[in-house]
């Protein structure tokens, strides 16, 4: 399974990051320091590591410039609140293969990691790219679903919706469970639009492929 180191400091950050990457299919260990950081991505596990540049210790870009002199050579994306033109420059310098400002979109980054993870990928890996669910199955390097046959059209946060729910089959999840998993911090509190989206999903899979669990939330009947 791929391994993400995640270097931040902000438990809050690291917390939806996690939350959102293991639902993805993904394996996290977290860093909050650069010292932490050296330790783990030397240790020959890890696949991507996604980089905070304010972080305790040594500053991020140093951090990856000390990082690639070693030899670590799995892609790096900066994760940063830092949007000057410079210090994007000086990240792609040092060896950063993307850079995104917060605040991000989960599901962008989601994509963004699966392009930079795409070349490395051997043949049994790109296999798992791909979830099949009865007449679901759901194209994660292309971002397309087919659903009895057909292919269907999905707006970016309704495929998020749907692997989502494809990676607990059978689970109910609560209101709640999808916010966190799929908007993360993105979302007006007491918002209903989980149930609106999920009515753009019936419309499109029919009402019978996820069900609603009174007084509890949503589940993907397969």
């Amino acid at each position: 399974m791929t391994h993400i180191l995640i270097v931040e400091d902000e438990v809050r950050i690291t917390s939806f990051l996690e939350k959102g990457l293991q639902a993805s299919g993904f394996t996290t260990t977290p860093a909050s320091n650069s010292d932490d950081a050296v330790a783990i991505a030397l240790d020959g596990s890890v696949d991507l590591m996604l980089l905070d540049l304010g972080i305790p210790g040594q500053d991020g870009l140093a951090l990856l410039e000390v990082l690639r002199g070693q030899g670590f050579q799995a892609p790096v994306i900066i994760l940063t609140a830092r949007d000057d033109v410079q210090d994007k420059v000086t990240g792609f310098e040092v060896g950063a293969d993307d850079y995104m400002t917060k605040p991000f979109r989960f599901e962008e980054l989601l994509a963004r990691i699966r392009v930079r993870l795409r070349t490395s990928l051997s043949s049994g890996e790109a296999a798992s790219l791909t979830l099949t669910l009865g007449d679901l199955v759901l194209d994660l390097r292309t971002r397309r679903l087919m659903f009895e046959g057909q292919f269907l059209e999905l707006s970016a946060r309704e495929f998020t919706l749907i692997e989502t729910f494809m990676r607990h089959p059978n689970q109910v999840l609560s209101r709640q469970q999808l916010l966190d998993l799929v908007w993360g911090y993105d979302y007006e509190p007491g918002s209903n639009v989980v149930d609106v989206y999920v009515g753009y999903l019936r419309k499109k899979l029919g009402n019978k492929v996820i069900q609603t669990v009174r007084g509890m939330g949503y589940r993907l009947a397969v």
